[in-house]
């Protein structure tokens, strides 16, 4: 039977950090999305027809409304239902989170890439981008010094937002992460992978969407939240 439904259709790639990342805001809010994963060498048509950019994850809600940034597709999750207070912080403000998230999505990430994929980009050292990237990680370290999370004693919006690109950095090179990175990183992102949250959010390998399909429920258990 081919898929059919009205629940809010999600493209996603499992591996990628910023469908990770709309995933965790999903899985935190107990919002049921229909999962549509990708084959990104080869995107299904309807999503190149929502999203003509062709980048994962891709949320069109029941109306039609389309969502294409993983940090709003986070946000309108927890809009609907935020039972775990991520977007209210035991320490600072909302505003300092999504500055702190906007701060690494630039300059961490930019070096992360250059690092992962440097033969994307030309003239590039690859371990002065290391570097630099190990560098970006003290704005995260200077607040792991005095709180077990970014903004206070629990997870909140900033943690789950970023943790997963600390992981790609973190398995790029195991080794020299385990050596150069902040030891207070270490740990904090050793509990956010080890979260329930991110083992349903990583969970295991689906085959690709097709019109074909039947459907697949994320998270898989029961909706709380079927909108």
């Amino acid at each position: 039977m081919a898929e059919q439904t009205s629940l809010p259709i999600l493209y996603s790639f499992r591996r990628c950090p910023y469908a990770m990342r709309a995933r965790l805001g999903l899985v935190a809010s107990r919002v049921t999305v229909a999962l549509r994963e990708v084959v990104l060498r080869n995107k299904p048509a309807h999503m190149l027809e929502i999203s003509p950019r062709g980048t994962v994850p891709v949320l069109q809600l029941a109306d039609g409304t389309v969502i294409e940034e993983s940090l709003e597709i986070m946000l309108w999750a927890l809009q609907q239902n935020d039972s775990q207070g991520w977007l209210l912080p035991k320490i600072g403000t909302m505003e300092e989170m999504l500055q702190l998230i906007e701060e690494m999505d630039g300059d961490f990430k930019r070096n992360l890439d250059r690092y992962k994929y440097s033969t994307r980009y030309e003239d590039t050292d690859p371990d002065e981008h290391y570097t630099l990237a190990t560098q970006e990680l003290s704005r995260l370290s200077d607040r792991l010094e005095s709180s077990a999370y970014l903004f206070g004693n629990r997870p909140a919006l900033a943690d789950q937002a970023l943790f997963p690109f600390v992981r790609q950095f973190a398995n790029a090179d195991k080794e020299r992460f385990e050596k150069e990175a902040p030891a207070s990183v270490r740990k904090w992102l050793i509990k956010l992978i080890n979260q329930p949250d991110f083992k349903t959010v990583f969970g295991s390998k689906r085959k690709p969407w097709s019109p074909e399909n039947d459907l697949v429920l994320f998270p898989e258990s029961a909706p709380t939240h079927a909108l």
